[in-house]
């Protein structure tokens, strides 16, 4: 029993699952060349595995088909135009820089072009081995060396169209399984908030909650893709697809109801500073991030879940230490109590909306369960993508430049080096080089220590296995580690890869003659690659930083439009809801990411970027969403009525003054980022007294419903944070001159 278990989770596993598939494709291509005597054939097949593999995207049968269809049709005019101008320098170094560059820029479609583009100028690259090892100038016996690369990439695409259509599901599970591991993480982050502890870094736990949100909004994503890729973008989920989206919406919400904070934590913790409730709190949100990795689990393996006793205990004692609390609470902390009952509110929703979503007779009925598509879909939709891109301001337009004129370069150089066996200095150049230099610097050391290891490991293995058949084997259990670690451990994969380049070319007399020219053409191809992203077109952080951070308050305006009129109105969750939260969440993992990038800038450069307002902001911007998303989490229209029709008081304009004042003021602040002017002064004593109201409670009006008071408090705590905002936002470097 253990070890059909242990068999199971290898199985389920996303990694194990396209590790296995890239196995088969191996060990048949292997078997394949030894049983027809064409060990000459392995280099070439395992590289076109290798591209074809590289453009492999998510998605069901048919469109893999159609993917796998499209691929082989670029690699097919790839190997001929690499081959039939590998002779002529200059025209193969202008296709080479405008392929590189149409490569780049098709990206703008989607991942399914993007990942086809890059393979094909991999393709190329991996082409340009084979003519400078055979230098044979003849057109026809030339692509003879280059077609066992087209054969390894069909074979590849045919083996992946059939598992796709045997295991059609596993990657939803996979991706939706992924994803509760990363609300897991956001969760324990969350938790950490809690901690009542005196002069605690709540910036640098605001900061990491900001990048563990940042995991989940991609992790979202990716779900949602799976499922699109799947089951469409619109109408209504079968009975087999009804459980991933009952699923993946269950995510959503428990990702608003983790992001969301209906009070500022380090006053909570000193408020109640002698009291186990604090510790209480964190205790239960840290139990229910064990849940949703329960529930990951359980949805990759395919067995029952069961929400934890323990969690559902800790709920029970928290409620009692809330009642304790009701009953003995100091006059001074009595206004707080409403924002712990409204906390302890939230978590027990996670609890009940844990358990409701995986029972049998659960239905989507009444829910929207349409998802946006922003992939286009139509020649002329394609174009319009293209032709946008096509300004300097475009990322794409720059890299693009940026990778062409650094193949051009890299070409131009070898050709003067005469080096043998020169072309990796391409490939190096191509696979180094990313959109900015963050990622360019990492990928750069990475690839370095990769190659060194992988050098030293070619040789030890040649040294002690000098038999064809052991070297084979070892060549093929590298590829499957490349594959294994090419997406979060880069430098194992360069290793990898090195050896099996190096094994596959010693089957033909020329591995430890290319050891050193191995390791000399990665230095040069990433010292082209650092001056490229240093001097072409660079993408700096902070050219963008005021953009980005102006998006995140247009879309928290936007957001917090729609979830009030949630209040206002009894509406159902429906697409043009579930878009905004989406952008505002994006939004803020948009600037996460890219403040994480300038961190790898050069050092003159991180002088001049700000990254301490960097950071300032983007701790103020997560805490708006937090306040933002307790409204999300609670939504509901407002019933003004109570027990026996009795009105409750409430002011309907007020809300909606107040409402309006917030979204205009982050419009405000948003556009002179955008614009790099001036932020505009706030009416400070306009902004109080609206507080003022907002927080102000009659004497009469002791039963206000909780939902009123969640309102007019979120609002206020917004308010409260709009001089911090204008702040930060000046801090920017708003009122700088761009650079030319």
């Amino acid at each position: 029993m253990p070890a059909n278990n242990l068999l199971n989770q290898l199985w389920s596993h996303e990694k194990a699952s396209y590790g296995l598939r890239v196995l088969v494709a191996l060990s048949a291509t292997v078997a394949y060349c030894v049983a027809t005597h064409a060990l000459g054939l392995v280099p070439a097949m395992f590289l076109g595995i290798i591209a074809s593999a590289l453009a492999e995207t998510d998605d069901n049968w048919w469109g893999r088909t159609k993917s796998v269809l499209l691929m082989l049709l670029c690699f097919a005019a790839s190997i001929a135009a690499t081959t039939a101008l590998f002779p002529h320098p200059w025209p193969f170094v202008a296709g080479l820089a405008l392929a590189s560059f149409g490569s780049t820029l098709i990206g703008a479609l989607g991942q399914r072009y993007a990942s086809i583009g890059t393979a094909t100028v991999t393709i190329a690259l991996y082409a340009l081995l084979g003519l400078d090892r055979h230098h044979d100038t003849d057109f026809a016996h030339a692509l003879q060396t280059t077609l066992p690369l087209l054969y390894g990439a069909a074979w590849y695409g045919v083996l992946s169209i059939a598992w796709t259509r045997l295991f059609a599901n596993r990657p939803i599970r996979e991706k939706l399984g992924a994803l509760f591991f990363a609300l897991q993480k956001l969760l324990r982050a969350k938790a950490d908030l809690f901690e009542p502890v005196h002069d605690a870094d709540h910036h640098a736990l605001r900061v990491q909650l900001a990048q563990r949100n940042n995991e989940v909004v991609g992790a979202l994503n990716e779900a949602k893709h799976a499922i699109m890729a799947r089951f469409g973008r619109s109408g209504r989920p079968g009975v087999q697809s009804g459980l991933y989206f009952r699923l993946y919406f269950l995510a959503q919400d428990l990702h608003e109801r983790a992001s969301s904070s209906h009070y500022p934590y380090a006053e909570l913790g000193e408020a109640f500073f002698h009291s186990d409730v604090m510790y209480r709190f964190r205790r239960l949100i840290a139990l229910q991030g064990e849940a949703c990795a329960a529930l990951g689990e359980a949805i990759r393996l395919r067995v029952p879940f069961a929400y934890p006793e323990r969690a559902r205990k800790a709920r029970l004692d928290l409620a009692a230490s809330m009642d304790w609390l009701r009953a003995h609470v100091e006059k001074p902390q009595q206004r707080l109590l409403p924002q712990l009952d409204l906390l302890e509110r939230n978590l027990r929703g996670i609890e009940q909306q844990m358990l409701e979503a995986v029972e049998a007779d659960s239905t989507l009925d009444n829910i929207d369960t349409r998802l946006r598509d922003s992939s286009p879909h139509t020649p002329g939709e394609m174009a319009t993508r293209i032709r946008q891109q096509l300004t300097p301001k475009s990322l794409l337009f720059r890299h693009g430049l940026r990778m062409a004129l650094a193949l051009a370069a890299g070409y131009v150089l070898l050709q003067n080096l005469h080096t043998h066996n020169g072309y990796w200095i391409l490939m190096t150049t191509a696979f180094v080089c990313r959109p900015n230099f963050g990622a360019t610097r990492l990928r750069l050391v990475q690839r370095i220590v990769g190659t060194l290891i992988g050098v030293a490991l070619t040789w030890a293995f040649m040294q002690l296995f000098p038999g064809t058949a052991l070297q084979l084997l070892l060549a093929s259990v590298a590829a499957l580690v490349f594959f294994l670690t090419r997406t979060d451990r880069y430098v194992a994969a360069t290793a990898s890869i090195t050896v099996m380049a190096l094994l596959c070319f010693n089957l033909i007399g020329d591995g430890f003659v290319l050891l050193w020219p191995r390791l000399l053409d990665t230095l040069i191809g990433c010292a082209i690659a650092a001056l490229a992203s240093l001097f072409i077109l660079p993408d700096w952080g902070r050219e963008r930083l005021h953009a980005v951070a102006a998006n995140v308050l247009d879309s928290s305006a936007r957001y917090l439009d729609a979830v009030l009129a949630h209040y206002r109105e009894d509406r159902r969750d429906d697409l043009a809801w579930r878009i905004a939260r989406r952008d505002m969440h994006n939004a803020d993992a948009a600037l996460s990411a890219l403040i994480s990038s300038m961190l790898r800038e050069p050092a003159q450069i991180r002088e001049r970027s700000n990254l301490d307002a960097g950071f300032r902001f983007l701790a103020l911007s997560n805490t708006l969403l937090s306040y933002l998303s307790a409204l999300g989490a609670h939504r509901e229209k407002i019933d003004t009525r109570g027990d026996g029709d009795e009105r409750v008081p409430f002011d309907r304009r007020l809300l909606d003054a107040a409402g309006q004042q917030v979204q205009a003021q982050m419009r405000a602040i948003a556009g002179a980022l955008r614009q790099r002017t001036p932020v505009p002064a706030g009416d400070a004593d306009g902004e109080a007294a609206l507080i003022a109201r907002l927080e102000h409670v009659d004497a009469g009006a002791e039963d206000e419903r909780s939902l009123q008071r969640l309102v007019r408090n979120q609002l206020a705590l917004v308010l409260r944070m709009l001089p911090s905002l204008r702040e930060a936002a000046a801090a920017l470097g708003a009122g700088a001159t761009p650079e030319k």
